[in-house]
């Protein structure tokens, strides 16, 4: 049995004649049922949604072929957890509480109140941000949507804007993450003398559309370059976090888990290799590791550890010197 406002929302809104409230609670159900695992309803209430006469901006751009919008995104099963992970502290208390009000929405929305579902993550390429959306994604049993640029941005006048709401169309039947991955390329700053008239009519699509999403969408944005982003958009999202490159405990606590996934040490005390490591991000740390144990594992049985990791950390070092600034040196 669906909700009981969902139930009210439907009954409110069709004797009102009130369509966007409509196709609100509308999808709010088709999310619930997928959830419940009840597909074929589901998809029945799909085709009936869809069928409906609904109003359509005019636009000289090509309108997909995929009526459902879901040749947009890529959509993965999620993998990572939030321990996988290694975040600083008050990233992963955010997070956490996040994640409990969706857990507990039910009871929220007895008060009149929603979960948080518009998070911004703000940081250098490398240093997981693509990850924790995945881990969050994880951790509410939800699938991840991926958006993929190369299907959204259309040649033609409108034709992103057009293409930008079927995909957000499509997001609102489902339970899910949305993820936005270098979310300044949608969401430009409006005011900047360069960017074109398009750009402008596309960054307004999507505030409004981000406003129409209902919170079971949960629409998480990642960018390298936050000074980019419109004012606007940055007011839509309730929870903004940083993830900044490892520090010395993160480098640590990142060695620890490192060396727990492979089963082995990798030959140095945890406070003396992240000395060496110091300047990676957490995606070189996981190119490097990978690296050094491919190596020891081609090496068997004679391999050892330290000199595999001693002779990866040469090479890396000499490929890669910005990233060694900080080297602590040879200890």
């Amino acid at each position: 049995m669906a909700r009981a406002d969902l139930l009210t929302d439907l009954v409110a809104s069709g004797t009102t004649g009130d369509r966007v409230r409509f196709r609100k609670a509308v999808e709010a159900l088709i999310a619930e049922e997928r959830a419940k695992k009840h597909t074929v309803l589901a998809e029945r209430l799909v085709e009936i949604l869809e069928q409906a006469p609904a109003e359509r901006p005019t636009t000289n751009g090509t309108v997909l072929v995929d009526n459902r919008g879901s040749g947009l995104v890529l959509e993965t099963i999620p993998q990572k957890r939030l321990d996988d992970l290694v975040l600083p502290a008050e990233v992963l208390s955010n997070v956490h509480e996040v994640i409990t009000e969706h857990h507990r929405a039910d009871l929220l929305r007895t008060y009149s109140l929603e979960p948080r579902s518009r998070i911004l993550l703000i940081g250098p390429p490398g240093n997981g941000k693509t990850s924790l959306a995945e881990a969050i994604a994880e951790s509410l049993m939800v699938p991840l949507l991926h958006v993929r640029y190369e299907s959204i941005i259309g040649a033609y006048l409108g034709e992103t804007a057009v293409r930008l709401r079927k995909l957000l169309d499509y997001a609102k039947t489902r339970n899910c993450v949305l993820f936005f991955d270098e979310f300044e390329t949608l969401g430009k700053e409006r005011g900047d003398a360069h960017e074109t008239g398009e750009i402008k009519r596309v960054v307004s699509s999507l505030l409004m559309q981000m406003d129409s999403l209902p919170n079971h969408v949960v629409v998480i944005g990642a960018t390298n370059h936050p000074e980019l982003l419109d004012r606007a958009v940055w007011r839509r999202f309730q929870v903004r976090l940083e993830l900044p490159k490892p520090s010395k405990s993160g480098l640590v606590e990142w060695l620890a888990k490192f060396e727990k996934r492979i089963g082995r040490s990798l030959g140095y005390a945890h406070s003396t290799l992240s000395k060496k490591l110091a300047g990676f991000s957490f995606s070189e740390l996981e190119e490097f590791g990978l690296s050094a144990y491919r190596r020891y594992v081609l090496a068997l049985p004679e391999a050892e550890m330290k000199k595999v990791v001693d002779g990866t950390l040469k090479d890396w070092k000499s490929r890669s010197v910005t990233a060694f600034e900080n080297d602590g040196g040879n200890e």
